[in-house]
Order: C-alpha cells, then structure tokens, then sequence
C-alpha cells in the first residue's frame, strides 16, 4: 500500500511554480505519491509535473474537479457534453502526466442537489452508464482507471453512499472503472465505514484518507481501526491519499466550507 497527499492541502490552483516547491516537500515528508487537482486544462506543465514527480520519486494520480458545467446528468445536454470534453481531457492529462488514477465524483457537479423520485433517479443513472462505459473505454486506451467517488448529502443528492456508487459501477461493468472512497464523506454517510469497504471489495482502486473534520488522519473521530482491518480483509493495494484544504485559498475553501485552520 502507498500513501500519498493531494496538493489541495496546500494551493489552487496547482500551478508550475507551486509544484517545484511542492514536489521536494512532499517527498521529504515520506508519501509516496502526488495528487494533482485538474481543476482548469493547462493550470501546469504536464511535460515539467512529470520529470518533477520522476526526480523525486513520486507516483502520480489526478483527480477531477467538478464545477457547475460539468455534470453528466443534468437536463442541459450542453452541459452533459461539456463534461465529456473536459473528462476526455483530463484522461489526456492523467496519460500525459504519468497517472494512472483519475477520480472524483465523475457523475455531476459538486454542489448541485436535487430531489428525485426512485424513476427519476433510474433515469439519471441510465443518464450515466452510457458515458461512464464511454469513458473507461478511453481512459483503458491510455492506461488510467476512473474511481468514481460518493459525496455527502450536503454536495451532492445523487451518490452518496458506497451501494448506490456499486450500483453504477457494476452497470458500467469495465475494469477501467471502480469505485473511490473518502472517509470523510463515509463518515457522514456509511453505517458502519468497514463494512462499506468489505462491501466494496475488489472494486476499490483508490481512497481518500481524510478525518471528520478534514484535519489530520488520527486527529478526530473516524474508526481508523476498522478502516484499516477492512483495507487488510479485502487484500487492498491501491493509493491511500490524504486530500484536505486550506482555508487561504477562497475558491476551494467556499466551496469546501473551510472557515479555520484544520491541522
């Protein structure tokens, strides 16, 4: 198992320049891997981000960032397309950039919340499936596998816990396409945060080590015990990420609700 942190926790957007200094800072702190935000294509040079992560010994994964015009479900075909273009591109990026992880809440827009009778929300995941066999198809061609994520009830009402996310997945029903977990979002949502990684088995290929309060891993009150003892049972392997955010940058820490200093 590799441990590795998200540069949310210290800037957005990751620019060139914040990489050089984060790239060292990172590796001197022990993780074994980098977690690179794609929050607009071209932020940072791709080409320069990967000889930094190969000079200092450090795997790669990217997650995707997903603002209002970009959501696979929503009634506004435009938008739905809109997605398709900016997740073929982070596919690109995640190639390019050596990664072979892309993953996030790939269904709809962070913060976009909806009430949906049983039909509907059938309606929305046969929305889904199509695209998302799609893409894994183009991400399997470039060597990058898609984790889709489940979120808290307060950012999104689609996905939000582990079955719901299964549901999807196994639909989908491509190797390129599993399941990521954050326990922060978990924690809200799960019953019981191992049962939902047994439950999710083989289908796990990333998660996001992240405390009730996004702080520290080991500082607040999530069941670090069970969740590792989950990881053992189901033989998992995969990146285990931290992934927080910093209240100095306004952007994310609206979006995020990040009012103070969390470690």
């Amino acid at each position: 198992m590799k441990f590795g942190v998200n540069t949310w926790v210290w800037t957005a957007p990751l620019t060139t320049e914040a990489l050089e200094e984060l790239a060292p800072k990172v590796s001197d702190a022990g993780f074994d891997q980098i977690e690179f935000p794609l929050e607009t294509i071209g932020d940072f040079d791709y080409d320069r981000a990967r000889a930094l992560t190969e000079e200092y010994g450090l795997d790669v994964r990217c997650c995707a960032a997903m603002g209002p015009d970009r959501d696979l479900v929503h009634p506004d075909l435009a938008i739905q397309a809109n997605c398709m273009a900016y997740l073929r591109q982070a596919i690109d990026v995640a190639q390019q950039v050596g990664a072979t992880n892309l993953v996030g809440p790939i269904y709809s827009s962070v913060g976009r919340k909806w009430k949906a009778t049983p039909a509907e929300r059938a309606r929305d995941v046969d929305t889904l499936v199509p695209y998302l066999k799609e893409l894994s198809a183009y991400a399997a061609e470039r060597g990058v596998v898609l984790g889709i994520e489940p979120l808290n009830r307060f950012e999104t009402s689609f996905i939000n816990i582990h079955d719901q996310v299964i549901e999807v997945v196994d639909r989908v029903d491509h190797p390129n396409c599993g399941v990521m977990l954050d326990t922060f979002h978990m924690n809200i949502e799960e019953k019981d945060l191992g049962e939902a990684i047994r439950h999710t088995g083989s289908r796990l290929v990333h998660l996001h080590a992240c405390e009730n309060d996004r702080g520290a891993p080991g500082s607040g009150n999530v069941a670090w015990d069970k969740v590792a003892a989950a990881l053992k049972a189901i033989d998992f392997e995969g990146p285990v990420v931290i992934e927080s955010f910093t209240a100095d940058v306004e952007s994310i820490a609206e979006a995020a609700a990040i009012w103070r200093k969390l470690a």
